[in-house]
């Protein structure tokens, strides 16, 4: 028996003076809760994600599943907020860490498709994208070989020898004389006076400092701010409205935010914006502002299952990148070179997207079955990106064990 209850509850909910989350009337996220959805398959799914939540340590999760383009099961577990004894909603918003650079990833395709640039564009330079003059001083040439493709794929030519650039703004500061916080500004012209570390397009090499160089490129060349010109050109096609940039520190969380935990023995760390003061590295470690490109959306699982829907070359749901801008992010490169966007793609047609900051974990994976799903969960432990294998594990089982799903599909109900 399937009851559907929509109920007004402001359960999920944590208070904030930030009201810079605006929800639309025709927000899904408004809509679904817990108790929204009861079938034949909640006891089943409801066993697996408790044990799994617990033995891992994490304060709270959710999930949603999508079947040939349908959102069938979509839940929280635990906690949005254990202080104050707020239990996940699917409507609750997360960090979703690294899986932003899908999203990234996916707005640099409809530039491509809008002919405002092309995979191949030099990105630095005086013929480059970024060829402002204070960009101009290069000193190894070979940075001027990048391209777009490069920092999406991944090789740039940055290692991470010397630690991930993206989350050392002190060296940055140091590198370029300017004082912290530094911006995206302060990190190109970093990059533009020192070497690349190996030759780009030779090798993948994972960068979050490539993703976040190719914010400002979106920048750049859009006109416009990268966040607005993600919401309007990626997430508004696909029926997103809640979707949003983070934010670092506890005071400044969104509406509807969870809340976020580590393991109990972090340790405080200084502050990324050279106040002095001492922080947990979840809130105020990392520049969630500069890390946007590379990791600083927040979305609630529902949104992500909406998102994905929308580029993965099915039927059933209109895309908004033709199929040769999808097939270009998920192919196979025969150099083993990084697929665009995505963590992972393989022969068989999956495709996986990870995310790991502290305080938080996300998983997307689109199967060759028909199914899609995205676990999030607002706790890092000491298994850090490794947690991944484990989420992957345990709806692999959820897949195994339910053998019939429901038919209807709630993306059509909730906007109905």
């Amino acid at each position: 028996m399937v009851v559907f209850l929509l109920i007004p509850s402001k359960q999920g909910t944590i208070s904030s003076k930030n009201t810079l989350l605006s929800v639309q009337k025709e927000s899904i996220n408004r809509l679904v809760f817990n108790r929204l959805i009861e079938n034949q398959n909640s006891e089943i799914i409801d066993g697996f994600m408790e044990k799994f939540r617990q033995q891992n340590g994490l304060k709270g999760i959710t999930i949603a599943i999508v079947k040939d383009e349908k959102l069938i099961f979509t839940k929280g577990y635990g906690y949005a907020n254990e202080e104050a004894q707020i239990l996940v909603t699917p409507n609750n918003l997360f960090r979703i860490a690294s899986v932003s650079k899908l999203i990234t990833a996916v707005a640099i395709m409809k530039l491509v498709e809008n002919s405002k640039i092309s995979l191949e564009s030099k990105v630095f330079g005086k013929y480059g994208i970024l060829n402002d003059d204070q960009f101009l001083h290069i000193k190894d040439r070979r940075l001027e070989k990048i391209t777009v493709r490069n920092l999406l794929n991944h090789s740039g030519g940055w290692t991470q020898h010397y630690g991930d650039l993206a989350f050392l703004p002190k060296a940055v500061a140091k590198g370029t004389g300017e004082s912290l916080p530094v911006n995206i500004d302060s990190y190109i012209k970093f990059v533009t006076t020192h070497n690349v570390h190996f030759e780009p397009g030779s090798n993948s090499v994972y960068s979050n400092l490539g993703y976040v160089i190719l914010g400002k490129v979106i920048a750049k060349v859009s006109g416009t701010d990268y966040e607005s010109f993600v919401k309007k050109e990626v997430l508004e096609p696909a029926g997103i409205v809640d979707m949003q940039l983070g934010r670092s520190f506890v005071e400044d969380a969104l509406p509807n935010e969870v809340r976020y935990y580590q393991p109990e023995d972090g340790q405080p760390i200084e502050s990324f914006d050279g106040s002095g003061r001492m922080v947990s590295k979840i809130y105020g470690g990392n520049d969630i502002h500069l890390l946007s490109s590379a990791g600083g959306w927040l979305s609630s699982a529902i949104d992500l299952m909406k998102l994905i829907v929308v580029i993965d070359n099915e039927p059933g749901v209109k895309d908004i990148l033709s199929s040769e801008s999808i097939r270009e992010m998920t192919n196979v490169d025969p150099h083993k070179l990084d697929p665009l966007g995505w963590r992972a793609t393989n022969e068989k047609g999956e495709w996986w997207r990870t995310g790991t900051l502290p305080g938080t974990s996300a998983l997307v994976k689109r199967q060759s079955n028909g199914y899609s799903w995205v676990i999030l969960s607002n706790t890092s432990n000491y298994k850090g990106p490794h947690l991944a294998i484990e989420m992957d594990r345990v709806m692999s089982h959820i897949l195994l064990k339910v053998d019939k799903w429901p038919t209807y599909d709630l993306f059509s109900f909730l906007h109905n």
